[in-house]
């Protein structure tokens, strides 16, 4: 048995998806229906029933879920504890990092609240990204934006959390030369909407999609990044929705303004959250710390 295939069975028990699970795995989906198909050989049932409505865990597969992800965590511990016993691994925390936070909060976060904390490894990615790097237990911890609205990210008894900030996710636009927003944001029908769209791996994505949904919407342009989005509206390119910490600057100088009242404003939480495990002596004091 290969560890691929228990990731590649945790990708999709997660995802209830052929082709979402092998996005987040980084495969094609005929590689990946492949390798689930050559773990299910191995263990000897079939773990999934695929339906016009994607896939369901049968009995087999849910007697899986139910240690395979213990199982990667602790062969992944083992090697981490393997390479730190052998002196090829720097004892550096670990943070995975949305790229929008890892640019405007995690720098100035992290001097004021650890500043003899020692080596820090920093992980920029998109936000189903960040999620397999905790999974996996590449990573201590995890900033990331949070809608306190929203189901939790992890289980909260695994991974626990605690709030380091808050932030606000505002739509904006270009401004025109009376200070006027170029492009504007509506949920009304009839209101046609040019929008500059979050990828699906994007959690600032994930937390507008659920909060609005234009009715008549254009995408002109999608990507998993706030800081292209960013650039897209600058250009006039249409409507976009960005933390307020990386849209502050251009809208204080007039080159953005706000595409839509305050009240559609979604007021998030910026949250760390810790992997589920043990880990070294320094990130564990970093986390009571934070916890006092």
């Amino acid at each position: 048995m290969e560890l691929v295939w228990l990731e590649d069975f945790l990708a999709l028990a997660e995802t209830r998806n052929f082709s979402r699970a092998a996005e987040v795995r980084n495969v094609t989906q005929p590689a990946f229906s492949r390798r689930i198909k050559s773990f299910e050989t191995w263990i000897g049932a079939e773990m999934f029933e695929r339906g016009p409505r994607g896939v369901t865990l049968t009995r087999a597969g849910e007697h899986v879920l139910a240690h395979a992800g213990e199982i990667v965590r602790r062969i992944h511990d083992v090697k981490r504890e393997v390479k730190a016993i052998s002196g090829r691994e720097a004892h550096a925390v670990r943070f995975c990092c949305t790229h929008a936070l890892s640019f405007t909060f995690f720098p100035g976060w992290i001097r004021e609240c650890a500043p003899g904390l020692g080596a820090i490894r920093l992980i920029s990615d998109n936000m189903s990204a960040c999620e397999q790097v905790m999974r996996r237990g590449d990573a201590e911890f995890l900033l990331c934006h949070h809608d306190p609205e929203l189901p939790e990210l992890f289980e909260a008894n695994r991974f626990p959390s605690v709030i380091v900030g808050h932030d606000r996710i505002v739509p904006v636009s270009a401004a025109s030369p009376d200070g006027a927003p170029r492009w504007r944001w509506s949920a009304e029908a009839g209101t046609k909407v040019r929008l500059l769209s979050y990828a699906e791996q994007s959690g600032i994505g994930r937390i507008v999609a659920a909060r609005w949904k234009p009715r008549d919407a254009e995408i002109v342009f999608t990507s998993h990044l706030g800081a292209t989005l960013l650039s897209m509206a600058l250009a006039g390119e249409g409507v976009a929705w960005l933390p307020l910490a990386l849209a502050k600057a251009p809208l204080d100088d007039g080159r953005l303004a706000l595409a839509a009242d305050e009240s559609a404003a979604i007021e998030v939480e910026i949250r760390l959250f810790r992997g589920a495990g043990r880990m070294g002596p320094a990130a564990e004091a970093f986390w009571e710390t934070l916890k006092r």
